[in-house]
C-alpha cells in the first residue's frame, strides 16, 4: 500500500461527516469515524465492508513505515504511538494496538491552529496558571477529554507573554508551537527520547523555565517532576484521574508507605493547580467541557500533608474557594445548564453529587418560572378512614 492510497482513505474518512475527531480501523467492523462523540460507519468506493485482520495489519505497517523502535514497542508492549501528517490537510496522533493477535488503529485528529484560552472559554484560573513561575500543574481527565488542548492553550498564553525557554516532552507531538516571545523545543517520545523519566532528567540540564511532561506514568517520572518543580521550574503535566482528590491519591499511590510522608511534604510545597475536565454532550450538538479547578492555599496544603478529614475534603475546599477562582464540577455543570449548553438530563447524569446539582437546577428553574416537580396536583383521599 502506497502513501497516496493511505492519504486517499484518510481524506475520504475525514470528509465523510462533520466534527470528526477520530478515525477507527478495527477488524470485523467497517471503516468508522467518531463524530460528536458517536462512532459512525463510512461508505467508500470500493467498499471495504468489514475490515479483515490482514487489511488493518497492512495499514498499521505502512503507518509505522519501517521504524524499528515503533515495531519493538508494538511487539513488546502491545501498542505504539506515532504522529502522521496528511499532506496540508491534517495531523493525527496515531495509536496502533494488538488484541488477540489482530491489530486495531485509532487516529486522533489534531488541530493545526492552537486555540487560545478565550477560544476554549477556559476557567479564569488558566490566566493565573500562565503567570506561575514554579511548581507543578496537573491537568487530568479521561482519554479524549481535551487535556492536551487545554495545555496547548495555556502554553500559547505563556508563549505570548513571557520570554522563557519551554521544553515539551510529548507522545507524540500534538500541537506545534511557533516561536513567538518564548523559545520552544518540542521533543517526541521514541524519536527524541526513550522514556519520560529520561527525557525529564535531560530537560533539567537544558535550562528551561517551563517543562511540559505529556503524562506522569510512573514513580520515577513523578519524582523527577517534583524535583524540577522544587528547583524553580514550572512543570505542566497530565494524569488519567477524574478529580482533584483522586489526582493526589494517584500520585501518593505510586510510592511506598515508607516514602509517603516525604512525598506528601514535597507535593504540598510544589502543587499549584489541579484541573480536572470532562466532555459533556451539548444541547445544540457536539460537546462542551466541564471543569473542576483546585488552586493551592493553606487548607489544600494541610489536606495534602495530613489527608482529607471531615470538613476538610478537597471538595469542601474547592466549594469554599470561589474567590480564588476554584470551582467544583457540580457548580460548573449547574452554570452550563443555566447558560443553556446542556440539558437537565445531562446535568443530572454527569453530576458528582446529584443532590447538590438537583437543588441548583431547581433554583434556576424556579427563577425562570418553570415547574420544579413533576407532581401536577395534590388531592385529599376522602376514602381514607382513620383508626
Amino acid at each position: 500500500m502506497k502513501k497516496q492510497q493511505i492519504d486517499h482513505i484518510l481524506s475520504k474518512m475525514l470528509d465523510s461527516h462533520d466534527n470528526v475527531s477520530d478515525l477507527n480501523f478495527t477488524p470485523g467492523k467497517p471503516l468508522q469515524v467518531e463524530s460528536s462523540g458517536e462512532l459512525i460507519p463510512v461508505k467508500m468506493e470500493p467498499d471495504f465492508n468489514l475490515l479483515t485482520p490482514f487489511q488493518t495489519e497492512i495499514f498499521a505497517l505502512n503507518l509505522i513505515n519501517n521504524n524499528r523502535k515503533l515495531m519493538e514497542n508494538l511487539i513488546r508492549a502491545g501498542s505504539c504511538n506515532l504522529s502522521y501528517q496528511l499532506e496540508n490537510k491534517a495531523r493525527f496522533r496515531v495509536n496502533i494496538f494488538s488484541r488477540s493477535g489482530k491489530y486495531s488503529i485509532v487516529l486522533r485528529k489534531l488541530e493545526t491552529r492552537i486555540p487560545t484560552i478565550e477560544d476554549l472559554n477556559l476557567p479564569r484560573a488558566f490566566y493565573t496558571m500562565a503567570e506561575e513561575r514554579n511548581g507543578i500543574v496537573f491537568v487530568t481527565g479521561a482519554t479524549g477529554s481535551g487535556k492536551s488542548t487545554s495545555l496547548a492553550a495555556l502554553l500559547d498564553k505563556i508563549n505570548e507573554t513571557k520570554s522563557v525557554h519551554v521544553i515539551t516532552l510529548e507522545d507524540p507531538i500534538e500541537y506545534q508551537h511557533s516561536q513567538k516571545k518564548s523559545t520552544f523545543n518540542q521533543r517526541e517520545l521514541g524519536a527524541d527520547f526513550d522514556t519520560f523519566a529520561n527525557g525529564l532528567r535531560a530537560a533539567l540540564r537544558q535550562a528551561p523555565k517551563v517543562i511540559l511532561v505529556g503524562e506522569m506514568r510512573d514513580r520515577e517520572t513523578v519524582g523527577i517532576g517534583l524535583s524540577a518543580a522544587e528547583t524553580g521550574h514550572l512543570v505542566l503535566t497530565t494524569l488519567h484521574t477524574v478529580d482533584a482528590g483522586q489526582t493526589i491519591n494517584r500520585v501518593l499511590g505510586m510510592f511506598s508507605t515508607e516514602e509517603e510522608r516525604q512525598i506528601r511534604i514535597r507535593l504540598a510545597d510544589t502543587i499549584r493547580w489541579v484541573v480536572a475536565q470532562r466532555l459533556l454532550p451539548k444541547s445544540s450538538g457536539g460537546r462542551v467541557a466541564a471543569f473542576e479547578v483546585m488552586g493551592s492555599n493553606l487548607r489544600v496544603k494541610d489536606s495534602v500533608l495530613n489527608g482529607e478529614s471531615e470538613g476538610k475534603t478537597f471538595n469542601d475546599i474547592i466549594t469554599a474557594g470561589k474567590a480564588q477562582d476554584m470551582v467544583s464540577f457540580d457548580k460548573y455543570i449547574i452554570s452550563l445548564y443555566e447558560e443553556g449548553d446542556i440539558t437537565e438530563n445531562v446535568a443530572s447524569s454527569y453530576a458528582s453529587r446529584k443532590d447538590i446539582v438537583a437543588r441548583g437546577l431547581d433554583s434556576i428553574k424556579s427563577s425562570r418560572g418553570e415547574n420544579t416537580t413533576k407532581i401536577d396536583s395534590l388531592k385529599i383521599d376522602h376514602g381514607y378512614q382513620g383508626s
